[in-house]
């Protein structure tokens, strides 16, 4: 479980789920050798390239998360995959406004081919939604698909945008239900309280 500040944030990644930043390519290389068979690990570093190489263009998206998801795929190999989890802010107090206005600016991206756009209904009743579908960026050759978690917070003002990125397009249905199980996560209240001072026996007794 992961703390953020600005508002205060709480979330859970599942297992596979590495927490990294820019200078973490040779401590993700080491994984990918535990992982992969040895014909298999120069593949599935092109891959971690092509996903370092997205992470440095999302430095500027005011993210404060960023996780890298590496998972083996059968028979052989590993599927990568970037997690990154951005606050950014909107300018409209109406949480339910503020999230359908993203998704339909994500939904009518030119790079984006939208294959899903729905609401979430999550246990913080905050309003949500996903966008997901197959994504091209400049100057990257391979397509990759992107399952996206837009998410309103109401004291602040800010949206919480929940990104999941692979080049595993074979694995769409799964990156978007993996995604959708950490909306599900996601609360602005402490999950797990405070713990009371153990009660005394004696002043039980008195």
């Amino acid at each position: 479980m992961t703390q953020r500040s600005t508002p205060p944030m709480w979330f859970r990644l599942p297992p596979g789920f590495h927490d990294v930043c820019l200078d973490d390519c040779d401590r993700l290389d080491d994984i990918i050798e535990l992982l992969a068979e040895d014909h298999e690990a120069a593949a599935a570093r092109r891959d971690l390239d092509d996903l370092m190489r997205l992470l440095e263009r999302l430095t500027d998206q005011h993210l404060i998360h960023t996780s890298i998801g590496l998972h083996p795929e059968q028979p052989t190999g590993v599927a990568g995959s970037v997690f990154s989890l951005a606050l950014r802010p909107t300018g409209q107090h109406t949480p339910s406004i503020t999230v359908v206005r993203a998704l339909l600016a994500m939904e009518r991206s030119p790079l984006l081919r939208c294959s899903e756009v729905k609401l979430l209904s999550l246990p913080s009743t905050a309003p949500c939604g996903l966008v997901a579908g197959t994504l091209s960026l400049p100057g990257v050759d391979v397509p990759l698909f992107q399952a996206r978690v837009a998410l309103a917070h109401a004291e602040s003002g800010q949206l919480v945008v929940a990104d999941l990125t692979s080049a595993s397009v074979q694995h769409s249905a799964e990156y978007s239900a993996i995604l959708e199980g950490i909306a599900h996560t996601i609360t602005f209240i402490n999950p797990v309280p405070p713990q009371s001072a153990p009660v005394s026996r004696i002043q039980e007794l008195t």
